[in-house]
């Protein structure tokens, strides 16, 4: 089953012009691994933008921009997957790039609870990179609806494994999905299995049911 959810336009075109942080980079690049409709966007602009540079004149380039440039190349950045939709059942729950961070698997990580069937787990970034940006996988438990909540800030969440809910929308291995300030919901997990996801935020969430958001002050970044 190919993704029905997508991260928008211009999240991929940042992507695609290297300007998201390692992180971020992370969750899209993993994305495209199980994603060929988005690999071909990217695809897309990566071959506009090849083309554009090379429609430039040299001159034109303000000497500031071109070393800007130049150093970024040192920068790690998340490489797809390019293998076909065909190939997916060989990557395992958990696809490149984000294996090479996390290894294949699962048990061995170290899992942190943080409510009665919810887990969690810190994948390591380069912070000095991202500033505040936190990548964590979350694994959550059949039908355990995580409490209602919005978000200082954005996350982005990737379905590796399972599935949820979230209102109307279900989502399932490979759905990506973007929630900001204007969020306020509760996803539920699917009831046929562990839901696992990869989560990217950048700043912390707030519970906003009548009792939880009493927990406010105790929620660790």
């Amino acid at each position: 089953m190919l993704p029905v959810h997508h991260p928008s336009l211009e999240l991929l075109l940042d992507y695609a012009a290297g300007s998201t942080g390692e992180a971020a980079g992370l969750a899209l690049a993993t994305h495209l691994a199980l994603c060929p409709e988005c690999r071909e966007v990217v695809a897309q602009f990566e071959s506009l933008g090849g083309a554009l540079l090379e429609a430039i004149e040299p001159a034109a380039v303000p000497s500031e921009a071109l070393d800007n440039l130049l150093a970024r190349l040192d920068e790690p950045v998340p490489v797809p997957d390019r293998r076909s939709p065909a190939d997916d059942a060989t990557l395992g729950p958990v696809p490149q790039p984000l294996r090479g961070y996390i290894g294949q698997d699962l048990e061995t990580i170290r899992w942190k609870r943080v409510m009665r069937g919810v887990e969690q787990a810190d994948i390591a970034v380069g912070r000095g990179r991202t500033g505040n940006v936190r990548a964590r996988l979350l694994r959550i438990g059949p039908g355990v609806r995580v409490p209602r909540h919005t978000h200082a800030g954005t996350e982005m969440t990737l379905v590796l494994a399972g599935g949820f809910s979230d209102g109307d929308k279900q989502y399932q291995r490979g759905d990506f999905s973007f929630c900001d300030r204007e969020t306020d919901h509760s996803p539920v997990a699917d009831d046929d299995g562990e839901c696992l996801c990869l989560t990217v935020i950048d700043a912390p969430l707030r519970l906003t049911g009548p009792l939880m958001r009493l927990l406010n002050p105790f929620i660790r970044f």
